[in-house]
């Protein structure tokens, strides 16, 4: 089985417990090294029974286990790419009565042990590909759902980190790629877990329809913005609102409580953002009304941990929310169980305090608030740390010839084809409804429209792929279905003749030089540069890094404007003192 095993320098280093300098000394000094059979000159790959014979030729200890022999095997008999396969087909093979090529492995760790081994290095070696939950982060998350002798659900499974070693006594997971789902279901099926795992997107073809579990698990994936808000905008699973586009995680809190049956509980890993961002508010403070929203707890260097409990028919709604800090993930624990016997104790909140314009849960905000100011000397530190991180990208700009190339107007761009306009009325009434509404504020900030509003045939709709643009000089390429707020408008534009990265540049431009003087901007008169399609993505490209940067700007702004708010406050109440 090791006739083309392979290990890397990385490998020969375990192998041999020195550091990897020391490998690398090696193949300076030492001329009989064996040389690389495969890999890339910065990731060179070597046969590992030349290495072997190299190492006690030159009085290297050196003992590789059957199992050791059987990963490097694994990771030498094809693509990088394919290892997950090679994995999955190794665990189908443990499973197997006579274990196949990898009897020996199988007869020294036993068949489970084994797996595990080659999951752990599969892992290693595909660190930055695979985003798999933590292990012990796993367990708290089964911990506090509470699964025992019940059905446990994951819809975003992975490696089935989750299901593996609980209480439950049956498990059900999804995930999305297959040769993951295979491994997962070989490490359940090695321990007679009884369970199934399907293969595909949860949000969009739910594999488990209809079936309600006692307890739901999930570190879906953040900030996925392609997941289906148009064709499941009328989901039922929806029952607190309809995620916006860019607030997945709120679909997948959604789809988790509609698998759980009343008075189970959910525990799902979420961004901090989404805690505080202003598009989801509706829905954060819809959970919080209907009692489904009990915890949100910062973990150890992030990210936040949300519990929430499946409403009973007749259910009291909840007083309090438990929103925390928690430097140890074991305080979890005792946090959680402490709030569940008296919710009014502790770093508990009453839901009628964050029940306003923002409904902010971040844990960081309120404990902040409760703390008095005895936290400011620490926030203000945090602040300015994170102030002076900041780093700022740059536009990749040069200089460029004296000429200038010829130009035409947006008129005349209309009069050819090359777009359409519209433009929004003046006013607006905005709170109920479903459709969403793109303001001049939300444009500016870059983010995901913040008001609804109720259908009416004067609405001017937008589109992914629009440029937007308001009076105030902002112009951007937008991503969402929407209507139009006041006084903006929306350039549509055929992208096989006209760049819109290009065109929302350019508006963006005359806009700044109507501002520095005094005439006012007639759209249709706007110069816009006659230039190649390719160019225009060019200058497109160029016209978002500087968008880039000023998003950028605006944050670090917001975190200047922390440390200023928090270095006043504590010299004034007592907290912060002039370094002497």
């Amino acid at each position: 089985m090791d006739q083309d095993a392979t290990v890397s320098a990385g490998d020969i280093a375990r192998l041999v417990d020195v550091g990897r300098a020391a490998v690398s000394n090696w193949r300076r000094r030492h001329e009989d090294f064996p040389a690389p059979v495969g890999g890339t000159a910065s990731s060179p790959l070597f046969s590992l029974n030349e290495v072997e014979d190299w190492l006690r030729r030159n009085g290297k200890r050196v003992d590789v286990s059957p199992v050791e022999r059987a990963w490097q095997w694994l990771r030498g008999a094809g693509d990088d790419l394919a290892l997950g396969d090679r994995v999955a087909e190794a665990g189908a093979a443990l499973r197997s009565e006579n274990g196949g090529t990898l009897a020996p492995l199988a007869a020294e760790r036993g068949p489970l042990a084994a797996f595990e081994f080659l999951c752990e290095r599969y892992l290693d070696a595909h660190s930055r590909q695979l985003d798999a939950t933590p292990a012990d982060v796993a367990a708290l998350l089964v911990r506090l759902t509470e699964p025992d002798g019940g059905t446990l659900y994951d819809p975003a499974c992975g490696l089935g980190t989750t299901l593996v070693d609980t209480p439950a006594a049956r498990v059900l997971g999804q995930e999305i790629d297959e040769t993951t789902a295979a491994i997962a279901e070989h490490r359940l099926r090695l321990r007679s877990q009884p369970g199934e795992i399907h293969v595909g997107d949860a949000l969009r073809q739910d594999g488990f329809a209809g079936e309600l579990a006692d307890a739901v698990v999930c570190d879906p994936p953040f900030t996925e913005r392609a997941w289906g808000y148009d064709e499941l905008a009328g989901d039922p699973r929806w029952e607190y609102g309809l995620p916006p586009r860019g607030e997945s995680e709120l679909a997948w809190v959604q789809h988790c409580l509609s698998h759980t049956k009343p008075g189970g509980l959910v525990a799902i890993l979420m961004p901090s953002a989404a805690a505080s961002r202003r598009p989801g508010r509706r829905i954060r403070a819809n959970l919080l009304r209907a009692g489904a929203l009990r915890a949100v707890v910062t973990l150890p260097g992030g990210p936040d941990l949300w519990v929430l409990r499946r409403p009973e028919p007749g259910d009291r709604t909840p007083s309090h929310v438990l929103l925390t800090e928690v430097d140890e993930l074991s305080a979890v624990d005792e946090l959680w169980a402490a709030f569940r016997t008296d919710p009014t104790d502790g770093p508990s909140v009453p839901i009628v305090d964050v029940l306003d314009e923002d409904v902010d849960l971040s844990p960081a905000v309120q404990t902040l608030r409760r703390s008095g100011g005895e936290d400011t000397h620490l926030a203000f530190v945090e602040a300015l740390a994170a102030l002076r991180k900041t780093a700022l990208p740059t536009p990749e700009l040069e200089k460029a010839s004296q000429l200038a190339p010829p130009m035409t107007t947006i008129g005349e761009l209309a009069k050819g084809g090359l777009l359409t306009m519209k433009h929004a009325g003046a006013k607006l009434t905005t709170g109920d409804g479903d459709l969403p509404v793109l303001t001049a504020d939300d444009l500016a900030a870059g983010v995901e429209p913040s008001e609804r509003t109720t259908p009416d045939p004067d609405l001017v709709e937008v589109e992914p792929g629009d440029v937007v643009a308001s009076p105030m000089g902002t112009a951007r390429v937008v991503g969402c279905h929407a209507v139009l707020g006041p006084y903006l408008a929306v350039y549509r534009v055929d992208p096989k003749r006209l760049d819109p990265y290009f065109l929302a540049g350019v508006l963006r431009a005359a806009a700044s030089r109507a501002h520095q003087g005094s005439s006012r901007v007639d759209a249709r008169r706007t110069q816009v540069p006659r230039l190649p399609l390719a160019e225009q993505q060019a200058f497109g490209k160029a016209f978002r890094q500087l968008g880039v940067l000023e998003d950028a700007l605006r944050e670090t702004a917001a975190l200047g404007e922390s440390v200023i708010r928090l270095g006043f406050g504590g010299l004034m109440d007592g907290h912060l003192r002039p370094r002497s």
